[in-house]
């Protein structure tokens, strides 16, 4: 015989371990909590941006010629900012105690389709880092771009600003806390499920046919201590 399962009794299973179950969730987001604000390191991020762009004279106007080329250039430049080329001269300037492929990780260089702005982003865990790495990198590959393809047409366009209040990139305790709570609860409901299935008791009436496979005849009532005899009814009930 299969067995089934109401709604009704997935609920009251659920209402039986509520308090199991919301103890894991607050656990749960605790955890999350403590872990993002004490244990994780914040990441700051950084950005500046770069233009590609030829520079004309009067007599000499854009054409689409002209941007089609940079646009050209743009995925040939997103590889010489990350190059040991330009960040070698960076890591000098800054004084920095690292190399150059260990301060490639904390650079992402990306541009829009068909955009000649080149984005340059740095993660660090000082927000001041962040930022003079991104301008410093933006400032060298300005200026060493013109000794390694002898051209001229890039620009800063938008340097790196340190906010009053930087706010870290990572971690962000709200979203992990939530993360927590959804965790917490399902670890919780599995929990209650799988106590409810180890609980091989017998309950009421409905346990025990389906334990036995009979059907049931008959039930006790229970009976209160008020209903119980008392020695003194006992004695009497005897001499009767």
């Amino acid at each position: 015989m299969e067995e089934t399962i109401s709604l009704q009794e997935l609920l009251n299973v659920l209402k039986k371990r509520l308090i199991m179950i919301v103890a894991i969730a607050i656990l749960a987001i605790t955890v999350a909590g403590v872990v993002s604000y004490l244990v994780l390191t914040p990441i700051y991020q950084s950005s500046t941006q770069i233009l590609v762009n030829q520079d004309k004279v009067e007599q000499q106007p854009f054409n689409s010629q002209d941007i089609q080329t940079d646009l050209q250039l743009i995925n040939t430049y997103n590889v010489i900012i990350k190059s040991p080329a330009i960040l070698s001269i960076v890591i000098e300037k800054l004084d920095m105690d690292t190399t150059p492929s260990q301060l490639t990780e904390q650079i992402t260089v990306d541009s829009a389709q068909n955009s000649q702005v080149i984005n340059i982003s740095v993660t660090d865990t000082e927000p001041y880092k962040a930022v003079d790495i991104a301008n410093t990198t933006g400032e060298v590959f300005q200026e060493e771009i013109q000794k390694l393809m002898k051209v001229d047409n890039v620009n800063i366009l938008s340097p790196a600003e340190l906010s009053e209040n930087p706010k870290p990139l990572k971690p962000n305790p709200k979203l992990n806390m939530a993360i927590g709570a959804v965790v917490g609860l399902m670890i919780g409901v599995g929990i209650a499920f799988l106590l409810e299935y180890l609980d091989t008791t017998i309950k009421n009436e409905t346990d025990a046919e389906e334990l036995l496979g009979l059907p049931i005849l008959g039930l006790v009532s229970p009976i209160s201590e008020k209903e119980l005899p008392t020695p003194a009814s006992r004695q009497r009930r005897k001499k009767r």
